[in-house]
């Protein structure tokens, strides 16, 4: 079993942009997830070892999903964030076994995998 272990989250303002880390073993999907205070998980973005991704309607445009395989190292870069971004963020790793694609994976509920403990981002107007 493996814990994610995220970084780079922060404090911005509104348009400004963030980039997130998550150290992990690479298991066949990987996802970023957020959280927000009295509002359940959601899934934002997922990938798959073909770098096949998946993005939530709500970042579509603004959010970009990325790995590098030989630093076990999953990103989130995001850009002209929004106060309504504001949550901790998790990243999460899932085998194929568990589900069977990326949308399934942002989408199951509850959501599935091995997770990390979070970073917050929190975005101010």
């Amino acid at each position: 079993q493996v814990q994610p272990v995220e970084s780079g989250g922060g404090s911005v303002q509104a348009g400004g942009s963030l980039r997130l880390s998550c150290v992990s073993s690479l298991y066949y999907y990987m996802g970023w997830f957020r959280q927000a205070p009295g509002k359940e998980r959601e899934g934002v973005a997922a990938i798959n070892i073909y770098d096949n991704s998946t993005y939530a309607d709500s970042v579509k445009g603004r959010v970009t999903i990325s790995k590098d395989d030989d630093k076990n190292t999953l990103y989130l870069q995001m850009n002209n964030l929004k106060p309504e971004d504001t949550a901790m963020y998790y990243c999460a790793a899932a085998p194929r076994r568990l589900v069977d694609s990326t949308k399934e994976f942002l989408d199951i509920r509850p959501p599935l995998g091995y997770w990390g403990q979070g970073t917050q981002v929190t975005v101010s107007s």
